[in-house]
């Protein structure tokens, strides 16, 4: 298995508040079972990250198409690479 990190920006602030509870719903089915890590929005309130746990990119990029999020065009300018963890992450 392998780490990936999303990085995203919100496209529009009332189109995220509609979506939310899915994305939440998503991430946290995903997160029960182990494939999030972490995630959360950034303080600035600009945008937000998502550790993933997959296999592979392929399955990563799966996730993150999935998403709620991706689907209804909250995201912008997403980033998804795969993350070598030092540090932390057990």
């Amino acid at each position: 298995m392998a780490r990936f990190a999303l990085t995203y920006e919100y496209a529009d602030p009332d189109l995220r508040a509609r979506v939310r509870p899915r994305h939440l719903d998503y991430l946290g089915g995903l997160h029960e079972d182990g494939r999030v890590v972490s995630a959360g929005p950034f303080g600035d309130g600009s945008g937000a990250l998502v550790v993933y746990e997959a296999a592979d990119e392929a399955e990563a990029r799966a996730l993150v198409d999935a998403d709620p999020y991706a689907v209804e065009g909250v995201m912008r300018a997403p980033l998804l690479r795969e993350w070598n963890v030092v540090l932390g992450g057990s």
